[in-house]
């Protein structure tokens, strides 16, 4: 059995990467990926946002995007499927990507909206997962 979460985020895949967009099939960031998630699952926006940078080498600044995930998604402290991870790209930035986890277990994967290759499966490996600076869940679908 597939998770609407995730089911939602594999429909994503394909779509073109645009920075600050967030509509299936003519563009998104990765941002925008989990806002459209949310909008499919939840009928409304999660929040408005002020403007931000595609820059992921940002240094020090607030951690906006870890911050506001903490605001409207649950911590968790391991992924399962149809979680949010939060990525810091490199180290001592602030965390500026983000994904839905789509598979668990010993072949992990996550859908994102990706610079240049737009929304993608990919693995879950090793240095992307170095990389997580936060794990999230969705509130619960009603």
């Amino acid at each position: 059995m597939s998770l609407p979460i995730v089911e939602s985020a594999r429909s994503w895949i394909g779509t073109p990467y645009v920075h600050q967009a967030s509509c299936k099939g003519a563009g998104t960031d990765c941002l925008g990926l989990v806002r459209g998630i949310w909008r499919e699952l939840f009928g409304t926006e999660p929040a408005m946002l002020p403007h931000y940078t595609a820059d992921w080498g940002e240094l020090g600044g607030d951690e906006l995007l870890l911050n506001a995930a903490r605001t409207f998604l649950w911590s968790s402290p391991v992924e399962a499927a149809g979680d949010v991870l939060v990525f810091r790209m490199k180290v001592g930035c602030v965390a500026k990507h983000m994904g839905i986890v789509a598979a668990a277990g010993p072949e992990p994967s996550f859908v994102h909206a990706y610079e240049r290759h737009g929304v993608v499966e990919s693995p879950l490996s090793g240095p992307w997962r170095a990389r997580i600076a936060g794990r999230f869940r969705f509130p619960p679908l009603n």
